[in-house]
């Protein structure tokens, strides 16, 4: 991304600050009205409620939400022409027919559901779907998915309900990225963004009544949706119950049907009453270094750090197992997974030889972390390993929008983060591109303009062009190699989800490997 694009972006990074710190919660929409005709409250045998452990941190216009609750809700209220199966997280068709289909190397068609309507009963048309990729793509809506989207030259509507799409370059992964984008109806949208915003209209299973910022948020099942994926519940209720033992409370007490964000202590009492298990996931645990400022603009300074970590230790203590350590940037059940060239095993007799052969003595480090439960319990256990190599670690232990804002400001270290753009997609280039590319190596670890940036950002551009798999994840392994060993952000841990649901009361319900909760294709029992 140029610099001039990185400007029009540097808005949109505080709204993304929800996401990559573990999709926190923050801010959001106060209160919202219902819409006309939305369905009311229904009894126990047609309401599904959960508990919701984030707040709304953004409006839920789906060119810019980044919080985990919008994010979640929207997979509810809206279709891309193609989605990501919640649990899978492979491609599937949404608003259109099929997968995108290949015309050339550079031109794709997709055809709409014949019937297909907004929640305002509006049908569907070429016409919305254009518009809603061209306001991503325009530079003064700063959105977070137009980073997602820079092959893509233009989209035109063929007829009322076939769309092209005109490629800068061959990209492979097309057909399944397009599922970044949400399509929203412009009438709505145009007349009162702000509005749509606050309460959207999409043309998924299920609408949206209201919302309400730290209460609760209420859908209705859309009658007229004609999609694969049909509301199988009347109403839906999702409780926003920030508090864990409250959350686990309302579990046990059969007030919700599911929660998400078990707490790792409460997980084996829970699981005497109710099913609970842990997915893994792509989050991340990652360090992060001011590269710009010494000495951590030196490589061994990082991987010094890394090698002092006991992991195994972090993840059986404070995390009750719930985690794997970092092998690879890619979680080990990623489909492309590859095991970095570096792996950063418990090592205290390297780490002090890598700062030794760094000129480094009496390192002082303050260590920035949020303050999300389960990273609090594992700051700890960070300084325990630091201090043990004698490395004097002071914590600092914050709220994210305000640990952030010092990032922003450059006046930090190191900081120990929670993060998982795997909400957005699956693929190996929009993963790495979240941190690698653009906004996070320039503005927040300053490590933008080095020669391995930009062999990184080289590889994936070669990868991103490739026409055969086995040359797409050759360049892959390299550059997550190169990551590895510049350790500039990278892993400690991919964390494991532990989601709690009562499956007397509820079929069909599938725990993510995402954060958040999937009401699709799920009943009362």
């Amino acid at each position: 991304m140029d610099r001039r694009r990185f400007l029009r972006y540097a808005s949109a990074l505080g709204a993304a600050t929800a996401l990559t710190t573990s999709l926190s919660a923050c801010s959001g929409p106060a209160s919202t009205g219902s819409n006309a005709g939305a369905g009311g409250g229904g009894g126990s045998t047609d309401t599904i409620e959960t508990g919701i452990s984030y707040a709304l941190s953004t409006g839920f216009d789906p060119m810019n939400a980044s919080g985990a609750t919008p994010i979640a809700a929207d997979l509810h209220v809206f279709e891309g022409l193609v989605d990501l199966d919640p649990a899978t997280l492979e491609a599937r068709p949404g608003l259109a027919t099929a997968l995108p289909v290949k015309v050339n190397a550079t031109t794709y068609r997709a055809t709409l559901r014949e019937g297909a309507t907004f929640h305002d009963g509006s049908g569907v048309t070429a016409e919305d779907v254009v518009f809603s990729f061209e306001r991503i793509l325009d530079e003064k809506n700063a959105s977070l998915m137009a980073q997602f989207l820079p092959f893509l030259d233009s989209v035109k509507a063929v007829d009322a309900r076939t769309v092209e799409f005109k490629l800068k370059y061959p990209f492979a992964l097309f057909p399944g990225r397009v599922s970044v984008a949400k399509i929203v109806p412009k009438k709505i949208v145009e007349k009162d963004q702000k509005a749509f915003d606050a309460l959207p209209v999409g043309s998924g299973p299920y609408r949206m009544v209201s919302a309400t910022r730290e209460d609760k948020i209420v859908f209705a099942a859309y009658d007229k949706y004609n999609g694969s994926h049909p509301a199988k519940a009347k109403n839906m209720i999702w409780r926003l119950v920030s508090d864990p033992a409250a959350r686990v409370s309302a579990m046990e007490s059969g007030r919700v049907q599911a929660i998400e964000d078990v707490p790792y202590l409460d997980a084996d009492r829970l699981a005497r009453k109710v099913k609970v298990e842990s997915v893994q996931s792509f989050g991340l645990l990652f360090l992060m270094f001011n590269c710009k400022k010494k000495p951590f603009d030196d490589k061994r300074v990082r991987q010094a750090l890394h090698y002092a970590l006991d992991t195994e230790k972090l993840i059986t203590t404070a995390m009750a197992g719930n985690g794997s350590a970092a092998r690879s940037y890619l979680q080990p059940t990623h489909p492309d997974f590859h095991q970095a060239a570096t792996v950063y095993g418990h090592d205290p007799a390297k780490a002090k030889k890598l700062l030794d052969e760094a000129g480094v003595k009496n390192l002082t480090v303050t260590l920035l972390t949020t303050d999300t439960g389960w990273v609090k319990d594992v700051a700890p256990l960070v300084k325990e390993s630091w201090d043990a190599i004698g490395v004097k670690t002071t914590l600092s232990i914050g709220q994210a929008s305000a640990q952030y804002a010092k990032v922003d400001g450059g006046s930090y270290t190191v900081m120990l983060a929670p993060g998982d753009p795997s909400v957005f997609g699956n693929d190996v280039d929009l993963l790495m591109r979240w941190y690698y590319s653009g906004l996070w190596p320039e503005s927040r670890y300053g490590w933008g303009g080095t020669a391995a940036y930009k062999k990184v950002n080289s590889l994936l551009d070669k990868a991103a062009k490739a026409t055969d798999e086995a040359t797409r994840k050759d360049l892959w392994g390299q550059a997550v190699d190169l990551v590895a060993d510049e350790a500039a952000l990278y892993p400690v841990l991919h964390r494991k989800l532990p989601t709690a649901w009562n499956d007397k009361a509820l079929k069909g319900f599938k725990p993510l490997p995402t954060t958040g909760l999937s009401l699709l294709d799920v009943s009362r029992a």
